[in-house]
């Protein structure tokens, strides 16, 4: 009992209970349920007799001295780990809360499911007792023993099963504190992250054509609880509209959280999304939830969702559709209510053609899909935006605004911006930054607009058809290029991922994927 009094984690009050009664050598098997939602009903054995498949007995934790000393009886995943309430002994201990002793067996009883197991592990008694807290039954405690229990022996039970269940609510309540204390941790990190990395966009700016109906859309889609995949080229904005659709949600009082998929390791993917438990792997020093639990009640944005390797898509589809998770390398299922916004600069239906991406995943998450178009289509919008980011950047360096020209204007116009409205501001800033008094000056890269057209009698030769390993050296050696003028530097001002007018998770996964080293490039 000190020991169970002593642990603050389930697993270890669990364990500690099954392996306290199982010190007697005359106990056979000890084993404990908890009372949880059902999970396993198409296989569970007991289906046919399960009056609904709401909620039932999980086995969590077992031990005993079997006779054959090639049995596990650790083992949670036995014919028996699921019992409905009501339903055999187990489950009219846990729907009853009325505990049951019957000794003296002979091991032929009509109601024993595995009559030779009882006969081979001499069974002479079975004891259940339910585990009651403050008048609500958490599960069934039941032994299996060797001798004929008394009621001495049966009453010791019950102290100890009382004791059990008052270490089950108080480790479950540690837990729920733990969970609490780190998902407030969270989202402290991720509104200090909102107040230092914003754009500074509160509203979107501009009022061309296709951001008026990317408006219409959200202000459709934003009150419903449908998913949400948002699509368009790197720098589009595709992060302010999740925001904004979460902002219109009657889900706002909660939080926004936001995984960019593109920077988790494939390793921790299970471990970035669902968390998990101490000890589930090394380096798992504590329980830490992951990041539907984090989103639990608000909105998780699943930021360049086409980089979730396959294996994990499986895992993503099926909480999607249940709503339910479990913490890497825990037994407990944990209800979760999360909206998912998805948002990639992929063309997924090519994906899922090519067999990199789950059909039923993209119809799951693509139930109200949104295109952003690039700044180049809607060029209308790239005045207002470049006074904004002007007004913006001056304000964050404490200097008066710099004066914007006609012709200054006219030139950022017909520029085609690669990057889109990241790369629009990460010039304006770039130019205040270098501005005097006088107005501000862009050295940009000519417009494919301006370029020359060939002379009319000139016969232009056909481009070089390049093949898949020549596209592929040819990106190797443009990124390996970029990291040897920045000294290897990737974030930040000056950084490659500016230099090549990229996300620097992008250009960090691209490394990655060709086989680049920072050091290997300088």
């Amino acid at each position: 009992m000190v020991s169970m009094a002593r642990n603050r984690s389930l697993s270890e009050v669990l364990n500690a209970v099954v392996s306290g009664i199982a010190q007697c050598q005359n106990v056979v098997l000890a084993r404990l349920w908890l009372i949880e939602p059902g999970d396993i009903c198409e296989k569970c054995r007991f289906r046919p007799e399960c009056p609904s498949q709401e909620r039932c007995l999980h086995l969590v934790a077992s031990a005993g001295n079997p006779g054959d000393k090639t049995q596990d009886y650790t083992r949670l995943d036995g014919a028996f780990s699921r019992f409905p309430l009501g339903v055999r002994k187990i489950g009219r201990v846990g729907k009853s809360g009325e505990p049951l002793l019957l000794p003296d067996l002979r091991g032929d009883e009509e109601w024993i499911a595995e009559p030779d197991w009882m006969r081979r592990e001499k069974v002479r008694t079975f004891a259940g007792q339910p585990l009651v807290f403050r008048g609500e039954v958490l599960g069934v405690l039941a032994i299996f023993d060797a001798t004929v229990l008394g009621q001495v022996d049966f009453d010791w039970l019950r102290v100890f099963a009382d004791h059990a269940a008052v270490s089950i609510a108080n480790a479950r309540a540690f837990e729920e504190i733990e969970f609490l204390k780190a998902r407030l941790e969270e989202e402290n990190a991720y509104l200090r992250q909102e107040v230092t990395s914003v754009l500074g966009v509160g509203d979107f700016v501009g009022t061309s054509p296709g951001l008026r109906k990317v408006m219409q859309q959200i202000q459709l889609v934003a009150p419903t609880e449908a998913a949400v995949l948002i699509t368009g080229e790197s720098g589009t904005g595709k992060e302010l509209v999740a925001r904004a659709i979460h902002e219109h949600s009657p889900r706002r009082a909660r939080a926004l959280i936001k995984v960019n998929c593109s920077a988790v390791p494939e390793a921790l993917f299970e471990s970035e999304f669902f968390g998990h438990v101490k000890g589930a792997f090394t380096g798992a020093l504590r329980d830490k939830p992951g990041r539907f639990e984090l989103a639990d009640g608000g909105t998780l944005f699943l930021d360049e969702i086409g980089e979730v390797p396959l294996p994990m898509q499986a895992k993503l589809l099926r909480v999607l559709q249940e709503q339910e998770i479990e913490r890497v390398g825990d037994t407990r299922t944990r209800k979760v209510s999360v909206r998912i916004i998805a948002a990639t600069n992929r063309d997924l239906k090519a994906e899922v053609a090519a067999g990199r991406f789950r059909q039923d995943l993209f119809y799951r998450l693509s139930v109200f899909p949104i295109e952003l178009p690039p700044l180049r289509e809607r060029r209308d919008d790239i005045a207002p935006l470049t006074l904004h980011f002007v007004q913006q950047a001056a304000r964050r360096m404490n200097r008066p605004a710099p004066r914007v020209t006609q012709g200054t204007m006219a030139q950022l116009t017909a520029h085609d911006w690669p990057g889109n409205v990241r790369e629009l501001q990460n010039a304006v800033e770039r130019a205040v930054i270098l501005s005097s008094d006088g107005p501000l000056r862009f050295e940009l890269t000519p417009a494919v607009s301006d370029m020359p057209l060939p002379a009319p009698n000139a016969v232009a030769a056909s481009p070089a058809l390049l093949t898949r390993d020549d596209l592929k050296r040819q990106e190797r050696e443009t990124i390996a290029a970029a990291l040897k003028r920045t000294g290897g530097k990737i974030f930040g001002a000056g950084g490659a991922a500016e230099l090549l007018g990229m996300k620097p998770t992008t250009l960090a996964s691209r490394l990655k994927a060709l086989g680049l080293k920072r050091k290997a490039a300088n």
